[in-house]
């Protein structure tokens, strides 16, 4: 298995280094100039366009502008952005937790939530229970999170007044410590509601159809017929068999979780890395969609081997040889 792994780890620091010189071509051939959106759009000088293209090596080769920018990289520096005036680097650090709290919450709640919901529903396929699950999922499902957001923020916001309509917190608060943290849990309850919804249905799907699967499996039937009880076969057979592929999503989920909720996080102006990206879109940034693709890359990447990893944990049968 330490083979296979070190394949999978070779494997993945190519893929790593394809992406990184693949998103460098496409970012930069997409339309829109950043120089021209730096100097302002009142007749700048030709003089100063000129002055702004070279202080940040645009007006190098595309060649020479990625092995100068891969050599910057290899010494852990994600360059700077034209937007923001500040170091990639910082600007991901000071994001990276927001971005974090909100959609790995999330993440973690739509994938319990969505198991056992499946997990329920596959025990009564056809059932009231299947139907009422299944119906909700399909509801949640065909909403789009930008308009299911706006929705709550109507709702629960505006016009019941019980939650903040944006932000992370108060910015008129002064207290600390458990108070600050409540007032961030309370700004956190809109968003994070938002995306666990809209997450909920792939895990329960997903959960179900493996589920009833493994229920009409020739050797569940044998159990059946040598008196075995329903709670010690599904206990001890098949969950372990059918929560496989609900594992396998999750993880490629949290590859995503830095950066996957950019929306939501527009909506309610949520101070994390998916903002962050649309706005260095927005303003033709390259290092920032940069150092976010970057990231992405690399957690896609340690997921992928991290999900072999707890897949063979869980079923046996898995051998990586």
């Amino acid at each position: 298995m330490a083979k296979y792994f070190l394949k999978r780890i070779g494997t993945a620091c190519v893929i790593v280094l394809v992406v990184i010189a693949l998103n460098f071509v496409i970012v930069r051939m997409a339309p829109g100039d950043p120089v021209t959106i730096m100097a302002g759009f009142d007749n700048p000088s030709e003089e100063f366009k000129a002055a702004i293209t070279a202080k940040y090596g645009l007006d190098q080769p595309l060649p020479v502008q990625f092995f100068t920018y891969f050599a910057r990289l290899l010494q852990g520096d994600l360059g700077e952005s034209y937007y923001y005036n500040s170091t990639v680097r910082s600007l991901i650090g000071e994001r990276f937790g927001a971005s974090l709290l909100l959609s790995g919450t999330s993440a973690l709640l739509a994938f319990a939530l969505g198991t056992i919901l499946g997990l329920i529903a596959g025990q009564k396929a056809g059932g009231i229970s299947d139907r009422v699950f299944s119906t909700g999922a399909y509801i949640c499902n065909s909403m789009p999170s930008f308009w299911l957001g706006m929705m709550l923020t109507l709702v629960f916001a505006s016009r019941l007044g019980w939650l903040p309509t944006q932000g992370m917190y108060n910015m008129r608060m002064t207290q600390e410590g458990l108070a600050r943290w409540l007032d961030v849990g309370k700004h956190m309850v809109l968003p994070v509601t938002t995306l666990t919804l809209i997450q909920i249905p792939s895990y329960f799907r997903i959960t179900r159809s493996s589920v009833t699967q493994v229920l009409s499996d020739d050797y569940i039937t044998t159990f059946r017929i040598t008196g075995m009880s329903e709670g010690k076969i599904f206990r001890k057979y098949v969950l372990k068999n059918a929560i496989l592929p609900v594992v396998t999503v999750f993880g490629i989920n949290l590859a995503y979780v830095v950066a996957g909720s950019t929306l939501v996080e527009t909506v309610f102006s949520w101070p994390g890395i998916g903002i962050m990206m649309y706005t260095a879109i927005s303003n033709r940034d390259y290092n920032v969609l940069m150092g976010v693709y970057l990231i992405i890359a690399v957690s896609v990447a340690f997921f992928m081997i991290l999900i072999d990893l707890v897949c063979a944990k869980l079923d046996p049968r898995i051998r990586y040889e």
